[in-house]
């Protein structure tokens, strides 16, 4: 039998299989006139006047203003003003709820990432929908309960990338590719001591490539990070911009600024 002959063969074979199947039932498809989307098209005038008093009271609280900040608050620096503001608004709302369930000495420290800060605010009057423009993720406030011998991975996080993720409560030197100083609450760290430390669940997660988080015990608050800016933004009509040295990359040579 020749070559030829035999995928002849096996095509007529493959084919008596297939027709031994239950047919498949194919929808019945109708063609519709197609209606092209454009700016040309009218607006729907039931529609509009239905939605009109509730994009009112939308707009109206979007635009509502909770504060006021007499300098540029931006993402810029090691230590950037509303880099430090949030991640103290952070600690400010992990601390209090962990007192208020079980953790009697509140949290120690808190970490977020320059990333998840998606635009800046200017001098001047601070409206509800900026917050929004800053934090338009929906991520929650976790506590990561840590011992002390774990938290050097932070540390050397901070060592290895020189990255102004901002922090509170914390102090980081370094200087020529060496931890200089490594500070909680200006304390050295006891490395048989357990610290809590608040920080997104993105970061808890291992996001922005934290990984020293996922040796710690993850402990949910169910706070959202934008609900807890708004709340601490309502809460400080005239913002009082943190000044106080926290990440101190002596040397440093590559910028890793967002």
């Amino acid at each position: 039998m020749n070559m030829k002959t035999k995928y002849l063969i096996f095509g007529v074979s493959l084919l008596s299989v297939i027709s031994c199947r239950t047919p498949l039932n194919v929808a019945n498809v109708q063609t519709g006139k197609n209606i092209a989307l454009s700016t040309d098209l009218p607006e729907d005038a039931l529609f509009t006047k239905t939605i009109a008093p509730y994009k009112a009271e939308l707009e109206g609280k979007m635009n509502k203003i909770i504060s006021h900040t007499s300098v540029d608050l931006t993402k810029e620096g090691d230590n950037s003003t509303l880099g430090n503001l949030l991640a103290d608004y952070t600690f400010e709302g992990a601390d209090e709820w962990a007192k208020k369930n079980g953790i009697t000495n509140g949290v120690d420290a808190a970490v977020i990432n320059i990333g998840g800060i998606r635009t800046t605010i200017g001098a001047g009057d601070i409206l509800t929908k900026q917050i929004y423009e800053v934090m338009p993720f929906e991520n929650e406030v976790i506590i990561v309960k840590m011992k002390g011998s774990d938290l050097q991975g932070l540390f050397d996080y901070y060592l290895k990338t020189l990255k102004n993720n901002p922090v509170s409560h914390l102090y980081i030197e370094t200087e020529n590719g060496m931890n200089v100083k490594e500070l909680v609450n200006g304390k050295e760290v006891e490395p048989g001591q357990t610290y809590y430390i608040a920080t997104s669940d993105y970061l808890a997660l291992g996001g922005d490539n934290m990984d020293y988080f996922k040796k710690g015990e993850l402990i949910p608050t169910g706070i959202k990070l934008r609900d807890l800016f708004l709340e601490k933004f309502i809460a400080n009509p005239e913002i009082k911009v943190p000044t106080d040295l926290r990440l101190n990359f002596k040397n440093k040579k590559n910028k890793t600024d967002e």
